[in-house]
């Protein structure tokens, strides 16, 4: 079978579907990926690949804003001349409007992930899908990887993350560029966005420990735009480095990063590099950046995030607190932990950190967890992702709720507000379904106007919940595909139900 894959987003990102991609090629199916041409150069790093069609964004915007109808007439020729032939499936795990658009464009109906049906509407293949495009905006409700989330989207178990190896030349160029040292630990300065990067002075004085106590050197890593981070850590750090910054591309990155012994780095695409190269990883997650969604992908690493009530922050609101975080993380720590690790081989959580630490472990089910090191007791906020994780796993595979008591937990401010607000999402649940039984026996319009009116009451619920804002999507989405049918609606409704019933009984015991 020939799949087409449509993956139009980033550096990392696009790293981040190499499980998926090797999960259809294990299964015998031949494997076509349309990315954006300005991150083609990644698919060189990806193993598994039959095609890669790179689609000329820039140039079809340009020729959208000349007209629509010259920009679908360039989409349409482009996929004759690279696709050749019509593929068997189209799987889409971008939730854009022009990926629905492209996805559709190339074929008719929705094979997998997300797409858009007759009249324009979006569709979803499975909960799962509904349920990656709502998660990334609640920040206490993101308790999957990406990774493993794009394969469920998919419909595919979790699977191990490996990048193709770099090729010999590449990593011979990299020893090359490197001096004698008892061995070496990347610096990624840079990130996505400024506030959520550690002060350079914080690396600097990380890398002093780890050249102290260990002897490993700095290799400082990052784009030629990132040149002035290279230069403000030259200025400070006094002992031995290697600055890599503008000097390597994508291959080159990937031969460097296999003579490295480990990867300091803000989340960035650097980092799901080295994950999916094996290479050891400490992450730092500041401000709206937090591990159980985007962590590195790799049995082992760490993630590091302040140890603050408030982190990680919501998108779309200014810090109140001047990015506090940045500073919280004591950097001469830091790099004692890694040294201690690079000496060791163990990793020993030093006093005072000022972060909560993590590492990445596989579940029984593949399913990428993080689990806490060095503290006394579970913060609240992974008590809480750990029963999403046991209740949403069941809700979105559609199968029945089993409840399993969750660990102790002790009193607390998380725990009272989620358990107000399903106590209020159920209430209303109760009323919207009543109803909707009433309604499934013919039609009355006084019941149907207090139907309206409490569907959305229950929308609003879920939406504006910091705890359960991600049923906000899902419900909406749902509940209207499941309005065809009234008896149907009364399904879902009591399937939604069961889910708060399932939190409740989980944070009672807790």
């Amino acid at each position: 079978m020939h799949i087409l894959l449509i993956n139009l987003t980033r550096f990392g990102d696009l790293l981040q579907t190499q499980p998926l991609i090797s999960a259809m090629h294990n299964q015998g199916h031949q494997v076509s990926l349309v990315c954006l041409d300005t991150f083609q150069g990644t698919t060189a790093l990806l193993r598994d690949v039959h095609q890669v069609c790179a689609l000329p964004g820039a140039r079809l915007l340009a020729r959208l804003d000349q007209h629509w109808s010259w920009a679908l007439h360039d989409v349409l020729d482009w996929a004759r001349q690279t696709l050749g032939s019509v593929p068997d499936r189209i799987i889409n795990i971008t939730p854009t409007l022009a990926a629905r658009l492209l996805g559709r464009a190339l074929g008719q109906g929705l094979d997998g992930g997300f797409g858009l049906d007759a009249h324009g509407f979006g569709q979803y293949s499975t909960p799962w899908a509904a349920f990656l495009q709502a998660a990334s905006t609640y920040r206490g409700c993101s308790p999957f990887n990406l990774v493993d989330l794009f394969q469920r989207v998919a419909g595919y178990r979790p699977g191990s993350f490996a990048l193709a190896s770099p090729a010999p030349e590449w990593r011979d160029q990299a020893r090359a560029l490197l001096p004698d040292a008892p061995g070496y630990v990347a610096f990624q300065l840079g990130a996505s966005q400024d506030y959520r990067r550690w002060p350079v002075s914080a690396f600097v004085e990380a890398g002093r420990e780890i050249w102290q106590q260990s002897g490993h050197v700095p290799v400082l890593l990052g784009t030629a735009a990132e040149g002035l981070l290279g230069d403000e850590f030259s200025s400070l750090a006094e002992y031995p480095f290697v600055n890599l910054m503008g000097q390597t591309g994508l291959q080159l990155l990937a031969g460097v990063l296999s003579q490295m012994h480990m990867l300091l780095t803000n989340d960035t695409g650097t980092m799901h590099l080295a994950a999916g190269l094996g290479v050891p990883v400490v992450a730092l997650f500041l401000a709206t950046a937090q591990p159980f969604d985007t962590g590195p992908y790799l049995a082992g690493s760490i993630s590091l995030e302040p140890d603050m009530p408030c982190h990680p922050c919501s998108f779309g609101q200014q810090c109140p607190y001047n990015l506090a975080c940045r500073e919280h993380i004591q950097p001469h720590k830091v790099g004692a932990l890694i040294a201690r690790y690079l000496t060791e081989q163990t990793w020993s959580v030093p006093d005072r950190l000022g972060a909560r630490v993590w590492q990445a472990r596989p579940d029984a089910d593949g399913f990428m967890n993080l689990h806490q090191l060095g503290a006394q007791t579970k913060s609240e906020r992974w008590q809480w992702i750990q029963i999403q994780r046991q209740a949403y796993r069941q809700f979105l595979d559609e199968q029945p709720m089993r409840f399993e008591p969750a660990r102790p937990w002790s009193g607390s401010a998380l725990a009272e507000s989620a358990r107000e607000d399903i106590r209020r999402a159920q209430g209303k649940l109760a009323v919207v379904t009543e109803q909707a039984r009433v309604l499934s026996r013919g039609p009355q319009p006084v019941i149907q106007k207090k139907f309206l009116a409490h569907y959305q009451q229950l929308y609003d619920i879920f939406h504006s919940s910091q705890n359960l804002g991600v049923l906000g999507h899902l419900w909406h989405y749902q509940s209207q595909d499941a309005a065809r049918s009234m008896d149907t609606f009364v399904s879902l409704c009591e399937r939604y139900q069961d889910l708060c019933s399932f939190f409740e009984q989980s944070l009672t015991m807790a």
